[in-house]
């Protein structure tokens, strides 16, 4: 049972943790992708205002995705996409000029070359393996490349995002002493309440 109150309360405090990075990160204009009670994959799931919200499957604690964590680079191509070249050597023009924009951190037109290799990743018959990494490489490097991505943003927003989990954190520890401090009298005393039969108490000198 005490092992099962640690795991409840390690995955709340995760969940509480990603909480303070979500919220922090709407309001300082970076749009998190997807925050999820519990990781992925999903049980259930739903879209609003673009936001995926989700039941993970594997119920510790919480996950949120904020856009762009990283500057998109030419290298993050060869991990996406690599499978599907070599299933589809067409795909391979298309990759190349994305990679050739990255690699001049031509963004706008990185943009660009993201929706083109889209179309023809659409169009392409791939395995189920190399469809996977191709829709996920368009995903994280479209994310990286928009304009609330999380690389883009000033210094101190992006510190306030990282701070705000841990802060959350602090902010529950507060509040949950508080409570219990309240709960107790709200005043410490040096005076001794009351003494249980059988237990250590002080003795008279």
């Amino acid at each position: 049972m005490s092992i099962f109150i640690s795991i409840v309360g390690l995955g709340l405090l995760i969940l509480i943790h990603e909480a303070g990075h979500f919220f922090v990160a709407r309001a300082v204009g970076m749009n998190p992708r997807k925050f999820y009670i519990g990781f992925p994959p999903a049980l259930v799931k739903t879209t609003r205002n673009g936001i995926e919200y989700g039941v993970g499957a594997i119920p510790l604690g919480g996950y949120v995705k904020i856009p762009g964590m990283h500057r998109p680079a030419a290298g993050d191509l060869d991990v996406h996409f690599g499978r599907a070249v070599s299933e589809q050597p067409a795909l391979g023009p298309s990759v190349e000029e994305l990679r050739r924009r990255l690699a001049v951190e031509d963004h706008e037109h990185s943009r660009e070359a993201v929706a083109r290799l889209q179309v023809e990743l659409e169009r392409a018959e791939l395995s189920p393996l190399a469809r996977k990494g191709a829709d996920r490489g368009v995903e994280d490097v479209g994310d990286a490349l928009g304009p609330d991505a999380y690389w883009r943003a000033r210094t101190w927003k992006r510190v306030a995002v990282i701070f705000a989990g841990p802060g959350a954190n602090l902010l529950l520890a507060i509040v949950l002493f508080t409570a219990l401090f309240m709960a107790g009298g709200g005043r410490a005393t040096q005076t001794v309440d009351e003494i249980l039969p059988g237990s250590p108490g002080p003795r008279r000198p």
